[in-house]
């Protein structure tokens, strides 16, 4: 199989691809699955067809048959997995996304986790960043904490954020972003926690060292067993991230999440997404807002 590149340097001919046919697609579809949980159905063939089209190039396959058998050896699975991951997930996110939740979070969430835990003043406030993308919510976090830090004398925090994509980490890792995408990012917030870019920098800005330095990113799959949390959390955001998993699977993921938790504690969910009809130890407390029960 030659897998020197997407172009024949021979030739100067581009390479073809053959199109995904249905055995391969289901094949992929529970493989993946298998590995991170995502359920794809038939709608998605042309989306995934699309993603993957870049692997292939980038490997100089010509058709998913080889792709297929490829991602399956172990060699496969060794080196291409991780790449086949980043592919097929999905990573759109905002500064500020939902603010409606930061605001519950500085009024409501962390005063109650500072009375009834002393999390903040008698040990770090532990927040978790689950589906973290490219940053732009654990940096949001940490401005807002920071902030209520500043009017707080003692009050510390610290922030894990995960993706099960090592691409949009090693982005998120930077801290650096084109102006246009710091645009919901408060004025004031602006000028104390970014530094705009100079010279061939000029139209990015980068998130502020002390900023950077509160957020520990690694990477995390929430299908592989345990999730290696070290201390208890006391919020956790986990926004658009279970929408792409079928119901069993959300009700499991929301109960191993819960099991990390304080009593007490909040989760914060996306705007389309509901614990309704879950067996889960969560109590609404406001929209897309729950809370542990004790």
């Amino acid at each position: 199989m030659d897998i020197a590149g997407s172009i024949d340097n021979r030739s100067n001919a581009v390479l073809t691809i053959t199109s995904m046919n249905e055995a391969q697609f289901r094949r992929l579809v529970e493989f993946i699955y298998k590995v991170c949980g995502i359920k794809l159905n038939e709608s998605k063939k042309v989306m995934l067809e699309s993603r993957l089209s870049k692997r292939l190039k980038a490997l100089g396959m010509k058709s998913y048959k080889d792709y297929c058998e490829y991602l399956f050896s172990q060699e496969g699975r060794d080196e291409e997995l991780i790449h086949m991951i980043d592919m097929v997930t999905t990573n759109k996110t905002d500064f500020f996304r939902e603010p409606a939740h930061f605001d519950f979070l500085r009024r409501m969430a962390v005063p109650e986790l500072i009375k009834t835990h002393g999390a903040g003043t008698s040990r770090k406030l532990a927040v978790w960043s689950a589906g973290c993308s490219t940053g732009e919510e654990p940096y949001t976090l940490a401005m807002v904490l920071n902030d209520y830090a500043e009017m707080h004398r003692g009050f510390e925090y610290l922030i894990l954020a995960t993706d099960i994509s090592t691409r949009v980490l090693d982005a998120a890792k930077t801290g650096i972003y084109r102006e246009e995408q710091v645009v919901p990012v408060p004025q004031d917030f602006r000028k104390k926690y970014l530094l705009r870019g100079k010279e061939r920098h000029m139209g990015k800005v980068r998130v502020v060292p002390e900023l950077r330095e509160m957020i520990r990113f690694r990477r995390l799959n929430f299908i592989e067993g345990d999730f290696g949390m070290r201390e208890p959390l006391d919020i956790v955001f986990c926004r658009n991230v279970i929408i792409y998993f079928d119901r069993p699977t959300q009700e499991k993921l929301i109960n191993r999440i819960s099991s990390h938790m304080v009593p007490g504690g909040y989760l914060f969910m996306g705007h389309s997404e509901t614990l309704n009809g879950m067996n889960v130890p969560l109590a609404s407390v406001a929209p897309t807002v729950y809370r542990k029960e004790p």
